[in-house]
């Protein structure tokens, strides 16, 4: 699995078969099953070689679902953003029958196992991903069947690969309804969880992934063409009330003036 021989001494292979015994709380037998049924269904999927395939996405990469710079502690970042199928001109193009439906799920799994092929899978390592939502615009009610079919695909067959779930731009109705179902999550699945309002996104974001990691849609300073080599890092320091400071930006081509700088 993720080219590791599960029955070897190989320290990778306990990482993974530990992560199903978590999923199913040590209990030896389901975790075994379960294990059986995600080697079946990787088999059948092809999943081993569909980093490799073009399944036609291209409008979507980037805009999406995509793997994206890392946080502070060098879990890879993945992005999901579903707003754009709000047009009901793009739903239709990408979900408009069961054959498009399927496409779609292929290529929403080809992007997550990009970002596992970026994990250590050794012990004290990486071996999980941040994944980042952003709940604007999206179409619940549309996206209902394609989310619950992600969702279920996504815990029958990786498990334990998300460190943490960041909910940003978050409407109210999202807050109300993680309260009513806050009980019934263990307290291991709610540590996992940061959920943000909107107007909080960079804020929230900075204290998990750092500035110069944050694509600049949402405050950073990242754009997709940055990712080709090592980020530049960013300064970040604090500035008390009535004080002045003066901050050089390399890099930057200004095309507009302020009437101030700084407002503070």
């Amino acid at each position: 699995m993720w080219g590791i021989p599960l029955l070897s001494n190989d320290e990778k292979a306990d990482v993974i078969l530990l992560k199903f015994l978590r999923a199913r709380d040590f209990r030896v037998q389901d975790s075994l099953n379960m294990l059986e049924k995600c080697l079946s269904w990787r088999k059948e999927f092809g999943a081993d070689d569909i980093v490799e395939e073009d399944l036609g996405f291209k409008e979507l990469e980037g805009v999406v679902a995509y793997m994206h710079g890392y946080d502070r502690e060098g879990h890879p970042v993945c992005y999901n953003a579903y707003g754009v199928f709000k047009d009901k001109e793009m739903y239709e193009r990408i979900f408009g029958d069961e054959e498009k439906l399927k496409k779609f799920l292929r290529w929403r799994v080809q992007v997550l196992e990009r970002g596992i092929r970026l994990l250590h899978f050794k012990p004290g390592g990486v071996n999980s991903i941040i994944q980042v939502t952003d709940l604007k615009d999206m179409p619940k009610r549309e996206l209902r069947v394609a989310s619950n079919q992600i969702l279920s695909l996504f815990q029958d067959n990786y498990p334990e690969m998300v460190a943490r779930k960041i909910f940003i731009n978050v409407p109210w109705y999202f807050s109300m309804l993680y309260s009513v179902f806050s009980p019934f999550l263990t307290q291991r699945t709610k540590s996992k969880f940061v959920i943000s309002k909107e107007g909080n996104v960079a804020e929230t974001l900075y204290k998990f992934i750092r500035p110069e990691d944050v694509p600049v849609q949402y405050g950073g300073l990242s754009r997709p063409s940055d990712l080709n080599g090592p980020p530049k890092p960013a300064s970040e320091f604090t500035v008390k009330g009535g004080e002045k400071v003066n901050i050089q930006i390399e890099g930057i081509e200004v095309q507009f003036f302020f009437s101030s700088l700084f407002y503070l």
